[in-house]
């Protein structure tokens, strides 16, 4: 039988390229959508699934195990944006955010786990993103939801590698997606102190996702690392200087560094 592979998000985006690609190589693909029954194009099944929603999560998995009694592969892709002065961004908003980006992720991999366990195997991706490897002026949530993600990664992957189970992080920079019409922005106040920055800092994002790089370019590297039996605890994907920016991370004062992101977000101290 042909390996089972569970996407959450799997009906545009990333999600839906990684799911199509893994399909035309013989995977059993399903997809995931809070809202399936509008959805008309998808090439693979899309079960109904809101990963905010513990009682979904379960329905959703149970679903996939009923029609082919086992899940392979997890690949947690639904993910939001948000942007905004910390200052300025709604509580729920935020937490919204953390319920999408990192305890609905954590939920989904706690339905599969035992599964996974009961056959010795599997393999889950966590779609993380390179700006959760630092924190980005006026997307200081979205950071913070992907970073805590590749460490909730990092840990769980020792905890369950006796079971057979390998875990990864995959790390996109842009891509041409329509996430930022999806992702929530803290609206421009008139009055506020942020408006000229946050205004040019959300026109400069929107240029960077709409010369994004293709999904395909993700799509390429998810069946790479399940090709690998061995996959690595981190992956970047996309543009070279997006990847570089973690290296610079890594080796510059902090301070440089700070100075290199406020002047790339022209912000003047």
């Amino acid at each position: 039988m042909s390996q089972v592979v569970l996407i959450t998000g799997g009906s545009s985006g990333i999600g839906k390229s990684v799911g199509e690609f893994l399909h035309q190589k013989g995977f059993v693909v399903f997809g995931t959508s809070r809202n399936p029954d509008k959805i008309i194009n998808s090439v693979f099944p899309l079960v109904a699934m809101d990963v905010r929603d513990a009682v979904s999560i379960k329905q959703g998995v149970d679903q996939i195990l009923k029609q082919t009694g086992r899940i392979d592969i997890l690949i947690n892709n639904a993910g939001v944006g948000i942007t905004g002065a910390l200052e300025e961004i709604p509580t729920e908003e935020i937490l919204n955010n953390f319920s999408t980006n990192l305890f609905g992720p954590i939920e989904v991999m706690k339905a599969v786990l035992p599964g996974m366990r009961d056959q010795n195997k599997g393999l889950i991706i966590n779609i993380t993103s390179i700006a959760g490897y630092m924190g980005l002026p006026f997307r200081s949530v979205y950071s913070a939801s992907k970073g805590a993600l590749e460490i909730i990664t990092e840990a769980l992957r020792m905890e369950v590698k006796p079971f057979g189970i390998q875990i990864t992080n995959v790390a996109p920079g842009d891509f041409a997606t329509n996430i930022a019409s999806g992702r929530y922005h803290a609206p421009l106040l008139e009055n506020s102190p942020y408006k000229e920055v946050y205004g040019a800092t959300l026109s400069m994002m929107d240029q960077h996702v709409d010369s994004g790089s293709n999904p395909q370019q993700m799509a390429a590297a998810i069946y790479s690392i399940i090709l690998n039996p061995k996959p690595k605890i981190h992956y970047k994907v996309g543009a070279f200087m997006q990847k570089f920016s973690i290296v610079l991370k890594r080796i510059l004062p902090d301070k440089t560094y700070e100075k290199l992101l406020m002047n790339h977000y022209k912000i003047k101290e």
